[in-house]
């Protein structure tokens, strides 16, 4: 049988490395073993290899498989429900905790990149757009929420100056937040796993995880092989499968598509996106969009509830990219692909504990480009026994949803079609 391959993304067919990593053989002892090489698994290990830990690192398939080598490239800061709803749901206390945390995950992409050269195409800028009026005063007060969090370099933009950024006539006014940004993720993710490498750490591809052993010294079993450890961190979040089953009721795969164009016209390119920062709007079942590296425009969105693979992605993306870009009418689609996230029923990420040694991060719920990479910091201290902050998520409740497996993804879209249609009728 073959061994299984990266999606048929741009992203693959672009990467930096191609090279694959050997499968776990034998009996091989670590500090930490990470179960997942995506951006929580490779954030985690790097720290931890920083901080001069042994680790080892077991991926099912390659390196950035899931999410984190097929999301749409943006770093869009805080959760996926910001800090106010945090508040007002889990206390002031929690709320300011958390809104510490918010806008530090960018900077972690950021000093990777810098500090290991990592080559990913980072570019700076990215635009929350208001398809309506009540969207346009939920982004005023997304503004005020987090500078009073600290965080600045936001600028509010007109429905005129929106469109000095974005080619379109779809919006009624923008958030610009400076510090934002977008890259290549699977090269991102891969420069990561070359950085972590680079310190001593170890990573196995081709190696399912087939159970986790508990005990003072946890072990890791693959059908050729076992790392012993004395901690271990699970980091496969959509792809994690039945593994750890008390983390399958909490959460649900949801796939969303994305498309990418041929390459256009340095004037198509200015056209669509003269500043070259990255967009995505406000629709609770949003679109998000950007040019890649090359010149092409990479258009996402779109939700699937139960990670079911669409028949034809185009059908569903290419109408969405023409409502934003009619001017986009006939341009040839090279690479459509569509990938998983992890929902929870609160829609918060959910860090916890199995027995004492084993530790899990999980459900960014589309948020996970910046909270993966604060997860693997905040997972790294608490293992080297700073679990102040873990400790802040880990109070998070995690509720099962509703029904079990049977009913959590009829519920969680019909939730969906009512947003939907809010968001539709602007109330």
């Amino acid at each position: 049988m073959s061994a299984p391959s990266h999606t048929t993304s741009y992203y693959a067919a672009s990467a930096n490395d191609k090279s694959i990593r050997p499968a776990l053989t034998g009996q091989v002892e670590a500090d930490v073993c990470v179960i997942g090489a995506g951006y929580t698994g490779m954030s985690t290990a790097l720290h931890l290899a920083e901080a001069g830990f042994k680790v080892a690192v077991v991926e099912a398939t390659r390196i950035g498989f899931g999410a984190s080598g097929r999301n749409g490239g943006q770093i869009v800061h805080s959760y996926s429900r910001d800090i106010d709803f945090i508040e007002k749901h889990y206390g002031k206390n929690t709320g300011t905790e958390m809104g510490k945390m918010a806008f530090e995950g960018g900077r972690i992409i950021r000093r990777f990149v810098d500090q290991y050269n990592i080559q990913c195409d980072l570019k700076d800028g990215g635009i929350f757009a208001a398809c309506n009026s009540k969207q346009m005063r939920e982004l005023e007060e997304k503004k005020q929420l987090w500078e009073s969090h600290g965080h600045q370099n936001l600028e509010m933009l007109s429905e005129t100056d929106t469109q000095k950024y974005i080619g379109t006539t779809r919006y009624k006014g923008a958030l610009l937040d400076k510090s934002g940004g977008h890259f290549h993720p699977l090269n991102l993710v891969l420069g990561e796993a070359a950085a972590f490498e680079s310190l001593g750490g170890v990573i196995y591809e081709d190696s399912p995880v087939t159970r986790v052993e508990e005990g003072a010294k946890a072990k890791v079993h693959t059908a050729k092989g076992c790392v012993t450890a004395n901690f271990v961190v699970v980091a496969g979040n959509a792809y994690l499968g039945d593994l750890i089953p008390k983390l399958q009721a909490k959460a649900m795969p949801c796939g969303t598509q994305v498309v990418t164009t041929a390459p256009l016209t340095p004037e198509q390119q200015r056209e669509l996106l003269p500043h070259d920062q990255c967009v995505e709007d406000c629709n609770y079942l949003l679109d998000y969009f950007r040019l890649s590296g090359d010149g092409r425009l990479i258009y996402g969105g779109g939700v699937t509830y139960g990670a079911r693979e669409p028949g034809k992605i185009e059908s569903l993306i290419v109408p969405k990219m023409l409502k934003t870009f009619p001017q986009m009418q006939g341009v040839k689609i090279d690479f459509a692909w569509t990938g998983n996230f992890l929902l929870t029923l609160m829609r918060l990420p959910q860090f916890g504990r199995v027995g004492n040694n084993i530790y899990y991060a999980q459900g960014y719920s589309g948020h996970g480009v910046t909270c993966s990479h604060l997860a693997g910091k905040v997972l790294s201290d608490a293992i080297q026994g700073q679990a102040e902050r873990y400790d802040v998520f880990a109070g998070l409740p995690q509720y099962p949803f509703p029904g079990g497996r049977a009913l959590r993804i009829p519920y969680t879209a019909m939730g969906a079609w009512y947003y939907n249609l809010r968001d539709k009728l602007g109330i």
